[in-house]
Formats: C-alpha cells, sequence, structure tokens
C-alpha cells in the first residue's frame, strides 16, 4: 500500500524534486546510481474535481493534453463508473493501483488484444494477460472517460478504497503505443514509431515474462542495453541486444 517517508522524495519543484538523507537505498543512498523517469502532469494543480455521482467515482484530475498524460486519485464505489480522465484523446494506456491496501498494479492497454477491454495485465508479475469483465467493464475508454468495473474489485474499484490512475494517449512525434510479434530473428522485429524514442517498455502478452525497461540515458550507444524490469527488484543488467 501507499507509504509515506520524507527522508527519500521529499518536494516536487517547478524545476526538478528534491530528495533527502534516505538510508534505505530506494532514491538516494549514498554511491548507488538510480534513474528516473518524469512526466509533467499539470505541475501539481488539479484541472478538474469531481463529485461521486451513482456509481461514478469522486475523483481529482491533473491532466496535460499537450502530452498526452494525466494523473487521477478517485475514490471506489464497487459499482460500474465512468472518470473522466482529461486528455481529450482516447488512452491507450492505464496504469491503477490501489493505494490503500497491498494490491496489484492493473495495467489497460489499447493495443494488447483485438478487444483490450476486455482484458488486463499486472505491471508488478511477469503474469500473461488475462480476461475479467470487472476490471473495466469490458467497455473501452472514449475520449472523455474510462470504465471501471461493477463488483467488489479491490483491482479498480474497492468500495471506499482509494486509487491513483496514470493514463496515456498517444501524441504525435512524443509517444506510441502498439503491439508486435517476434520473428526470432538474430536482426529483430522491426517496430516503426516515427520518432526515436527515449524510452521504451515491452511485455509479453501470450505468456509469463517481465516488463522490461529501456531507456537513451543508461544506454546512450544503439546495440547495447541496460535492462531493468518493472515487475522485480533486481539490479540492472546490461547484455547484447537479443
Amino acid at each position: 500500500a501507499e507509504g509515506d517517508n520524507n527522508t527519500t522524495l521529499d518536494e516536487f519543484r517547478s524545476d526538478g524534486f528534491g530528495l533527502g538523507t534516505d538510508n534505505t537505498e530506494l532514491l538516494n543512498k549514498g554511491t548507488n546510481t538510480y534513474v528516473a523517469w518524469n512526466w509533467k502532469a499539470n505541475g501539481g494543480t488539479a484541472t478538474a474535481t469531481i463529485s461521486e455521482s451513482g456509481n461514478n467515482p469522486a475523483a481529482v484530475v491533473q491532466a496535460n493534453p499537450t502530452a498526452g498524460f494525466s494523473i487521477i486519485t478517485y475514490t471506489g464505489t464497487s459499482g460500474t463508473g465512468t472518470i473522466a480522465h482529461g486528455l481529450g484523446a482516447v488512452p491507450k494506456m492505464i496504469i491503477i493501483k490501489n493505494r490503500g491496501d497491498a494490491r496489484n498494479w492493473i495495467v489497460y492497454h489499447g493495443e494488447n488484444t483485438s478487444a483490450p477491454e476486455t482484458d488486463f495485465l499486472i505491471l508488478n508479475t511477469s503474469a500473461a494477460t488475462a480476461d475479467n469483465a470487472d476490471m473495466f467493464s469490458d467497455t473501452a475508454p472514449t475520449s472523455s472517460v474510462f470504465t471501471i468495473g461493477n463488483t467488489n474489485n479491490d483491482g479498480t474499484n474497492e468500495d471506499n478504497d482509494t486509487y491513483v490512475a496514470y493514463c496515456f494517449a498517444e501524441v504525435e512525434g512524443y509517444s506510441k503505443f502498439g503491439s508486435y510479434s517476434g520473428n526470432g530473428n538474430a536482426d529483430g522485429a522491426f517496430v516503426h514509431l516515427g520518432f526515436r524514442p527515449a524510452w521504451v517498455m515491452l511485455k509479453r502478452t501470450d505468456s509469463a515474462d517481465d516488463w522490461e525497461i529501456m531507456d537513451s540515458k543508461r544506454s546512450e550507444i544503439n546495440g547495447r542495453r541496460a535492462y531493468l524490469f518493472a515487475n522485480t527488484n533486481d539490479a540492472e543488467t546490461t547484455s547484447l541486444a537479443d
């Protein structure tokens, strides 16, 4: 569940973030090396505050449509409801975490299957795609809202539990969300984005496998990759492209 420790990350600033003394090794232990990835929402200011209406949760939205990114905090109702995401475009990826309980990170990905709204992935495990109507009520997100399920589902909508949702929409030349099939070729499958990416996350969806993260700061030269895995606490590993 969500924790509070002001000796780790202790402030957000207009030009970056501040770190505390941190004896836990999470963010600022002496001589350790770290990486941070940052998306700007709206500088800490809400773009919308929504009251609970029927099964639609109370929510606070902080959105940056230009960057295709928003952060929503909401309180579950346990009934099928919608939440405004503030992006003005259909989200291609939504990551949701129950803040009050030790629960999985639930992921919607718009290119995961032929009907992605019926399925979900788990960010903190290697599990393959699973089908569950309760997560997103088998309803695809729209340019204004996304839908969460109609039962006491602690993944996305347990009654009175608090949640955070990170929503991403595609922005031409900046972000892209898709799927591909491997070809087993040493030269690899090519995935066209239309721009040079700075950050890439990959996940095998038809079988259990890790969430692999690469970026252009830890691996600045093509052909060599420094791996981190979102679902493990493993240290970085470096190998030739495989």
